[in-house]
């Protein structure tokens, strides 16, 4: 006989599946705007931004970076002083079709650059010296709440963490090995894993059960008419993400936000090889998922955007690698993304006392974009106060 906590710790221990307190989302009100779809692609550890759109025209960046800079003849150039690292190549059709935005100088007041206390303030939007409890997406749902024929609010896939989506109410994790299986089937057999048995009478395992049986519902409605994919996708971690992401959402079951995980950004030592597979295996996996989004119907309905906890030390260290940083350029692409550079370049001749790029746009800005422009709902009482957009969505 399956007691609570053992079927809890039988919940806990599953590779792929998760999920947050399956009641039904309370809110002010119900709006259309979740017809058009969030992705978010956390670059876990802290993407090195001045290694992703590289300054190859300032004297300084070669100064700073005299090892593990980019060569200014391997660069793809994007304007006058900024260009792609070359492992980006795959992603030059995007950004020459006007469709791939680079949001640069992303960052906040005095930050902070643990990698759980950086990441907790960019998931749940606080000041760096406030502390919140839930996401800034839980919060937004909360106000207002995707439609209740939807599967679910959100769904997580790669990780078990709900990062922004922390206090949610409707949100489903897909983690571990459920990333690399189809992804609707996967939601659909191991949710039928989690079967309790035990004292019919018990107020707590009842609760359980109603959980379990929400979470069988969610799943099927996901798993239900799966559909094979045209879009041929890349074997690694982050490509198999991509492909369970779009088999959810082939199943149009309704969701509002998707989130993604690439890991392994956290690049102290022997950066060089390292981050430059990270790009091409992000390039590979964000054109795969342009073209799944596409042949699904839903590249003109969809926002994709990068987020990490902090960029990195603009001066390489002794390790050929880079230590934790502020200031970071992130990804914005989709049908309705306008594309370019957004926001100005830190100068890496003004760096702080630390050493380190100041920040020239706030990343609740790019919330306040995400909430106001995408799903045309007032931001301010998501992010308890207003930012200003940035102006990267047609």
């Amino acid at each position: 006989m399956m007691k609570r906590r053992e079927f809890l710790a039988g919940v806990a221990g599953l590779a792929g599946s998760a999920v947050l307190s399956w009641a039904p989302a309370v809110s002010a009100k119900t709006i259309a705007a979740y017809d058009r779809l969030l992705i978010l692609v956390e670059l876990k550890g802290g993407n090195d931004g001045l290694n992703t759109v590289v300054p190859f025209a300032d004297p300084a960046y070669a100064m700073l970076r005299p090892q593990i800079g980019v060569r200014r003849d391997e660069v793809l150039q994007l304007s006058e002083r900024a260009a792609f690292h070359p492992a980006l190549a795959p992603l030059l059709p995007l950004w020459q079709g006007g469709r791939l935005a680079m949001l640069q100088g992303v960052g906040y007041p005095r930050p902070n650059l643990s990698h759980f206390r950086s990441i907790e303030i960019w998931d749940t939007a606080s000041a760096s010296e406030d502390t919140l409890t839930e996401g800034w997406l839980a919060r937004s749902f909360a106000a207002v709440s995707p439609p209740p024929t939807f599967a679910a609010d959100a769904v997580v896939i790669g990780s078990n963490d709900m990062g922004p989506l922390s206090g949610g109410q409707r949100v489903i994790a897909l983690g571990g090995s459920g990333a690399q299986a189809s992804g609707a089937t996967q939601f659909l057999r191991q949710s039928r894993l989690a079967t309790a048995s035990g004292e019919a009478g018990s107020g707590a395992l009842a609760h359980i059960r109603r959980v379990e049986g929400e979470i069988r519902q969610a799943a099927g409605k996901l798993a239900e008419g799966s559909k094979t994919l045209a879009t041929v996708f890349p074997t690694h971690a982050f490509g198999n993400a991509v492909k369970s992401a779009c088999e959810v959402l082939s199943t149009q079951a309704g969701i509002a936000c998707l989130r993604l995980t690439l890991n392994g950004f956290d690049t102290h030592q022997n950066q060089p090889g390292t981050h430059a597979n990270l790009l091409k295996q992000l390039a590979e996996g964000l054109v795969a998922l342009q073209s799944g989004l596409d042949e699904l119907g839903l590249w003109q309905k969809t926002l994709v955007l990068s987020y990490a906890e902090f960029g990195r030390r603009p001066k390489e260290n002794q390790s050929r690698g880079t230590d934790h940083g502020t200031a970071n350029v992130h990804f914005a692409l989709g049908g309705r993304v306008r594309g370019g550079l957004f926001g100005a370049a830190p100068e890496l001749a003004a760096l702080d006392g630390n050493g380190n790029l100041a920040h020239t746009t706030d990343f609740r800005s790019v919330y306040a974009t995400v909430l106001e422009r995408w799903w045309q709902m007032d931001s301010r009482q998501v992010l308890r106060g207003r930012f200003p957009v940035v102006d990267f969505l047609a």
